[in-house]
Formats: structure tokens, C-alpha cells, sequence
């Protein structure tokens, strides 16, 4: 089955979670996006896998937002959400 990974990650944190995925070759769509309490910019990364590659696209974005994540604060929001189809044409 196909996933969708909606990663919502923090302005500073961007380029390297973006690096990080594609140099791994996963398909990375950024949209950019506003949230949270400050309604700070942040950035969504929609991400689309087969079931067994999502565990590993969660561990590239832990790793890559390990600098930019501290005390109370994190650097990404991830939801993994089943995909009813996935089409590339």
C-alpha cells in the first residue's frame, strides 16, 4: 500500500530535511505554509512512499531536524495517511 507523508517542518530546518530526502532518492513536493501559535512560516514537505519506506523517511527527517529540534520545541510535524491511489503519469 502507498503512503503520504504530510512533513510539517520549521523555516530552519527546510533545506536540510529536503537535502537529506532527495539525496536518499525520495520524491520531495514543498508547499510553503503558515501555523502554530506565532503563525510562524514553516514549510510542508509531502512526501509519497510504499508502506515499508516510511519508517525510513521518518528516520532521514528526525536526523536531518536533530539540530533545530530543542527543549519544548520541535522541528517537524509528521502525518502518515494511507493513500487511495497513487497515479504518476
Amino acid at each position: 500500500m502507498k503512503k503520504l507523508i504530510f512533513a510539517i517542518i520549521m523555516a530552519d530546518a527546510v533545506e536540510p530535511v529536503s537535502r537529506a530526502l532527495v539525496e536518499r532518492q525520495f520524491s520531495v513536493t514543498q508547499i510553503a505554509s503558515v501555523g502554530g501559535f506565532l503563525r510562524r512560516g514553516n514549510t510542508t514537505l509531502v512526501i509519497g512512499v510504499d508502506e515499508e519506506q516510511v519508517q525510513n523517511v521518518i528516520a532521514v527527517i528526525r536526523e536531518a531536524c536533530a539540530p533545530y529540534s530543542k527543549g519544548d520545541h520541535h522541528a517537524a510535524t509528521l502525518f502518515v495517511l494511507n493513500a487511495a491511489q497513487f497515479i504518476q503519469t
